[in-house]
């Protein structure tokens, strides 16, 4: 991506090295945990969940770090650079879009934090991945997930990093325009299956918005370059359900599916980006 000379949003709290003390680490040979707490991550309600219903493979572990005394390395400064690039990316494209609508947006806040961090929807530890807490409309991120998505599915590239971002950016708007809430109200009081369903349904539709703020931000600033949309791809396909699943225990549950599958994700994804179209209730 193109970003050299782009602003950095100010709405950022930056609470690396401020853990909150003993908290959950992922022991070793747990593959499938580390698969199952990936497709949390990307999610709308508790990531919590995945590592609780998990704790029989978990260990516990320190992540407090003495305040003053964290000192980031060269490439987590990058990072942190290019979140803010990102987020301000996003509050461009998305108050255009909801001033054309006479709407007001209203951005979120990044937090970064490393190890582990108190949110408004509670404790959360690196393990859960970025997610986006609407009790204090802030997106949480620990910025080795980065590292980790690399390394764990082998999806990288600055572009597919920035989906990540977006995607989390997207279930802001949903709270923004009522959506998320709707479909939380409604989602408890169905069956897990049809929950299940309305759970798709919310990620595809951010990882649609994702789209949409590319395809905006690259016509404002020129920011896509040859193979940015290719990563944003092989990201989002890698994140599918049916492929974790099959990742994780060999086979896949459709009727378990809360996210999508890899040729959902990927199809929403491109369909953001093809039309740029505003979003609908």
């Amino acid at each position: 991506m193109r970003l050299n000379g782009r602003r950095q949003s100010s709405n950022f709290d930056d609470r690396r090295g401020r853990g909150m003390g003993s908290g959950l680490k992922i022991g070793g040979g747990i593959g499938a945990v580390v698969i199952a707490v990936i497709i949390a991550w990307i999610s709308g309600g508790n990531p919590l969940d995945v590592l609780m219903q998990n704790a029989g493979q978990l260990t516990s572990g320190g992540y407090s770090q003495t305040d003053g005394a964290y000192t980031p390395t060269a490439e987590e400064e990058e990072l942190a650079t290019f979140s803010k690039q990102i987020l301000a990316g996003t509050e461009d494209v998305w108050s255009q879009l909801f001033a054309e609508q006479g709407l007001e947006y209203d951005p979120p806040t990044l937090v970064l934090f490393t190890g582990s961090v108190q949110s408004g929807c509670g404790n959360a530890t690196a393990q859960v991945g970025p997610f986006y807490c609407s009790a204090d409309q802030s997106l949480y991120i620990d910025l080795s997930f980065f590292s980790d998505m690399r390394k764990t599915l082998g999806a990288d590239g600055d572009f597919a990093y920035a989906y990540v971002i977006a995607h989390e950016v997207g279930h802001h708007v949903q709270y923004l325009l009522g959506t998320l809430t709707d479909a939380h109200q409604r989602m408890s009081q169905l069956s897990e299956a049809e929950a299940n369903r309305i759970s798709v349904a919310l990620e595809l539709q951010a990882d649609y918005y994702a789209g949409v703020w590319a395809h905006h931000d690259n016509k404002r600033f020129r920011s896509l370059e040859e193979g940015d949309i290719e990563e944003a791809l092989d990201a989002a396909q890698k994140i599918g359900d049916d492929y974790l699943q099959k990742r994780a225990q060999g086979y896949a549950v459709p009727d378990s599916f809360t996210h999508g599958t890899s040729a959902q994700r990927e199809s929403a994804l491109k369909s953001g980006l093809a039309t740029g179209q505003f979003p609908q209730r």
